[in-house]
């Protein structure tokens, strides 16, 4: 069963402290935006891998491939 858009953002809240997320795709490419205060002060691979993370062993054997915006609170208002 491929995951949808839906799961993807379930598993993502479910290990990352977030203020908004959005996800849409095919059910292999997903596009993610995530605004969370962790990625304050970090570089953008350091953001990158506490999505990965949150996401676990799901990023390999579920999802396919996964592009992402990750952006803190302030940035996301701009």
């Amino acid at each position: 069963m491929l995951p949808t858009p839906e799961l993807v953002k379930e598993y993502i809240v479910a290990g990352l402290d977030c203020m908004h997320v959005e996800v849409e795709g095919d059910g292999q490419h997903f596009n993610a935006v995530i605004v969370s205060d962790a990625f304050a002060g970090k570089r953008l691979i350091a953001r990158h891998q506490l999505v990965y993370a949150a996401l676990g062993d799901r990023m390999r054997a579920e999802i396919h491939a996964l592009s992402m915006k990750t952006l803190t609170p302030e940035e996301f208002q701009k």
